[in-house]
């Protein structure tokens, strides 16, 4: 990994990816059974994990090889290995279909990540771009007319100065365990907003064919 910002993307065996990955200037880890859809779709890095669903011994070769009973799942310990790297900016691919207690531990490597201190953590599934945003400056591109979501995660949160949303007002709070921030509409190709305390979760629901 290379520059200021060092960007590792992790695969996850979860639903394969229907679109493109963007990896140059990425260093890029694969999980155990990710690899059977990654293989011939993006470059590999690494291969991590303990390869109790992979048939195949996958290229590169693994440097080490986990005990399939472990507390972590592949996708934390990939992570760690990416954060031990020096990672800024950490996008998931995979993560999301099949089973739904693997899809909320996902969102839960997005804040693993966020406090152990990356600039970002983001999350793409077949539907969604997910970032977890922290304190500041928050911008996206997006597609005019596009749903986005923001919510709360891990407590209460605060947001300021949201633009592009049809639904913006200057001064926002978001509380843990309400469903206010469901379904806003951009009204051009970016929005943005402030966070003034808390994380959050901006959804942009984007079908990927």
């Amino acid at each position: 990994m290379k520059g200021p910002r060092k960007q590792c993307i992790i695969l996850l065996n979860g639903e394969p990816h229907k679109g493109e990955i963007p990896a140059d200037g990425a260093y890029v880890i694969c999980c155990d059974g990710a690899y059977a859809w990654a293989k011939n779709k993006v470059r590999i890095d690494e291969n991590l994990g303990d390869f109790d669903s992979l048939s195949e011994e996958p290229i590169p070769a693994p440097k080490c090889k986990f005990p399939s009973e472990k507390d972590e799942t592949d996708g934390e310990l990939a992570l760690e290995r990416a954060l031990d790297m020096g990672a800024a900016d950490l996008v998931f691919y995979g993560g999301g279909g099949g089973r739904e207690d693997h899809f909320l531990g996902n969102l839960h490597l997005l804040y693993k990540a966020m406090e152990a201190g990356a600039a970002s953590a983001a999350l793409r599934t077949n539907g969604a771009q997910i970032s977890l945003c922290g304190e500041g400056e928050q911008a996206f591109p997006c597609k005019k007319g596009a749903t986005v979501s923001l919510l709360p995660f891990g407590g209460d949160a605060h947001i300021m100065e949201m633009k592009g949303l049809k639904y913006a007002p200057s001064d926002l709070r978001l509380c843990y365990g309400s469903t206010r921030g469901i379904s806003n509409l951009t009204t051009g190709e970016a929005f943005s907003f402030r966070v003034e305390r808390g994380y959050v979760l901006a959804i942009i629901n984007e079908e990927v064919v």
